[in-house]
């Protein structure tokens, strides 16, 4: 008999997962312009995606998310993995033409909850289609029997992501920047506003704590998209927002909860005072000592994908390429059960100190989750646990 999708939180035993894919990437092309793309402009795009993905660096991707699955595996784990299919062309919606990224982060625009699976609406054009590279994965668990919702596709007339800073010169840096700058060879990340017009979130802006979800109102993640989620989900369930723990993308950086009662915090972000009340009674571990950005994914960046992207701008697209994870994506970790955490490798001291309150570490490589744009959280979604809806508040 088929498995039935069953997931209400981020730690019960793992027993069913699926790992990204890198083996159709590309630089994720943005036009908001209403006009047919010239034929010259389409022709500069496929040779600045092969500049920006080169075959050298997918093939080292997809060989340490192979390793990924192959650890899960041997936990136990059943392993599913996304059907790839040719994103690098051109695809419309009456306001804009985009072509895709790739299918690396499958948490990112899914969000399971028991026996549901909720495909969230991007903000993002270049992630239109990305969903539906797990189709396959869906229609298979569908003869069990599940609720499959997709959120309503927004028109995205105008790009709804306008810079935070219309001046970077006149940014005042936080703890978290300076910090941010030091642990990334002086970059820092480029912060945006999302617009309110439209039902915008990523899955990833949650955090599932059975009957209650954390939801970080971000420029992934707008105040309707939280009243829409909570709406499909109804009174079985509490989606509680907040806006005061981290300014640009997704929460798995910033609250990763271990087991019922215990949550790791990014101290550069959340403090004593923002950190959201529902956690008030539950243990906290704070931590920011992350990795520095290893070297090789700074040059690749500075001399490769910040020159791609230029050269994008020059021709009147924008993409996500122009940007690197933060370095605290050495803190998103997978839990395989209560006492079990898959961790990146480089994290010594997070290591460490997940050691310290009887976990036990197992670790993998994920060399370019930096410029790839997700640690190992946000390259596994977790379809079924050994777990069932419970309170913990």
């Amino acid at each position: 008999m088929k498995s039935k999708i069953n997931s209400h939180n981020e730690w019960d035993k793992l027993k069913e997962v699926i790992v990204g894919s890198a083996r159709q990437s590309t630089l994720a092309a943005e036009y908001f312009e209403k006009t047919e793309i010239p034929e010259d402009k389409r022709k500069k795009l496929i040779e600045l995606t092969n500049k920006a993905s080169p075959q050298w660096f997918l093939d080292e991707v997809n060989e340490d998310l192979d390793n990924l699955a192959s650890i899960l595996k041997k936990f136990g784990a059943k392993v599913f993995r996304p059907t790839e299919h040719d994103i690098n062309k051109f695809y419309s919606g009456p306001y804009w033409t985009a072509t895709g990224n790739n299918f690396y982060n499958v948490r990112d625009l899914h969000l399971i909850i028991g026996n549901n699976v909720i495909e969230s609406p991007s903000p993002r054009i270049s992630r239109f289609y990305e969903a539906s590279s797990l189709y396959k994965i869906w229609y298979d668990y569908f003869e069990a029997g599940f609720k499959w919702i997709s959120a309503p596709k927004p028109m995205l007339s105008q790009n709804p992501l306008t810079p935070l800073f219309l001046d970077e010169n006149q940014r005042k840096l936080t703890d978290e920047d300076i910090r941010h700058r030091e642990l990334s060879g002086g970059r820092l990340e480029k912060l945006h506003k999302l617009s309110e017009n439209e039902i915008y979130f990523e899955a990833a802006n949650t955090v599932r704590m059975g009957r209650d979800l954390l939801y970080l109102v971000s420029t992934s993640g707008n105040n309707l998209g939280a009243k829409w989620l909570q709406s499909i989900l109804g009174d079985d369930y509490t989606v509680h927002t907040t806006d005061k723990l981290y300014r640009a993308d997704h929460i798995d950086t910033t609250v990763m909860c271990l087991k019922p009662g215990l949550v790791l915090l990014n101290s550069k972000r959340a403090n004593p005072q923002t950190t959201p009340k529902i956690f008030d009674s539950w243990e906290k571990i704070w931590f920011d000592d992350v990795a520095e950005i290893p070297d090789h994914e700074i040059k690749f960046q500075n001399d490769v994908r910040d020159k791609v992207s230029r050269e994008l701008k020059e021709i009147g697209f924008d993409s996500i390429i122009s940007g690197m994870c933060s370095p605290w994506v050495g803190m998103n970790f997978l839990s395989l059960d209560t006492k079990t955490v898959l961790v990146d490798i480089r994290q010594n001291k997070l290591i460490k100190l997940l050691e310290s309150h009887k976990f036990e570490v197992i670790t993998t490589s994920l060399r370019h989750m930096y410029t790839q744009g997700g640690g190992i959280h946000c390259a596994t979604l977790d379809t079924v646990r050994d777990s069932k809806l419970e309170s913990y508040f």
